[in-house]
């Protein structure tokens, strides 16, 4: 696995951060069905993309009354909700700053690691080891973001609006510069030339 310094995870955290909020102001709002680490990919320049979004009807799966006849739908999993991502990007941030996985075998859960860190003065002890600088208000904004993001009450959680306003107040980093700096279609871009070019 390759090392990534401070900058690119914070492009990594605005990044997909952007990627939510674009997503949870759609109409309708479009919420990833299992927003975990293993989805968000990187570009070769470090860009954020989230993949693997399931697409179905939020409010078609609520509303829908069941007849006779049909499966019982009490085992099919709950569409995903916007608040569930944003609890899911108070995770991910965790493993982004600390270097760590949300659940091993050898250290159990991020969560219950982090709480003792996020719960004191000592945000410090949580930076990935590896790193040899950061932005010391980078994180304490991040641990402040983190904290909010994983209330248990759904409905005391800032929504990605909130989170992209917060941590761009010391993140600099605009949804332009979170893109990636390489064409996506720089291949296209070459056939063009160099059909223009003969």
């Amino acid at each position: 696995m390759e090392h990534l310094d401070w900058s690119a995870r914070m492009r990594i955290i605005m990044g997909t951060a952007y990627c939510l909020q674009y997503m949870h102001e759609l109409n309708p709002p479009i919420a990833h069905s299992k927003l975990v680490s293993s989805r968000i990919y990187l570009t070769d320049d470090y860009a954020a993309k989230v993949g693997e979004v399931a697409f179905s009807s939020q409010t078609g799966l609520k509303s829908r009354k069941p007849m006779s006849g049909d499966l019982d739908q009490s085992s099919l999993p709950l569409p995903a909700e916007p608040e569930t991502n944003v609890y899911s990007f108070g995770v991910l941030m965790l493993e982004i700053i600390s270097g760590r996985l949300s659940e091993s075998d050898e250290e159990g859960s991020i969560l219950k690691w982090a709480s003792k860190y996020l719960e004191s003065d000592h945000l410090k002890d949580m930076i990935d080891p590896t790193l040899t600088t950061f932005k010391e208000e980078d994180l304490e904004v991040i641990c402040d973001v983190t904290r909010h993001c994983l209330r248990n009450d759904q409905s005391q959680r800032p929504t990605m609006k909130d989170v992209v306003e917060q941590l761009k107040q010391v993140i600099n980093i605009s949804p332009e510069q979170a893109t990636p700096r390489l064409s996506p279609l720089w291949w296209a871009e070459l056939e063009i030339l160099s059909s223009e070019a003969t």
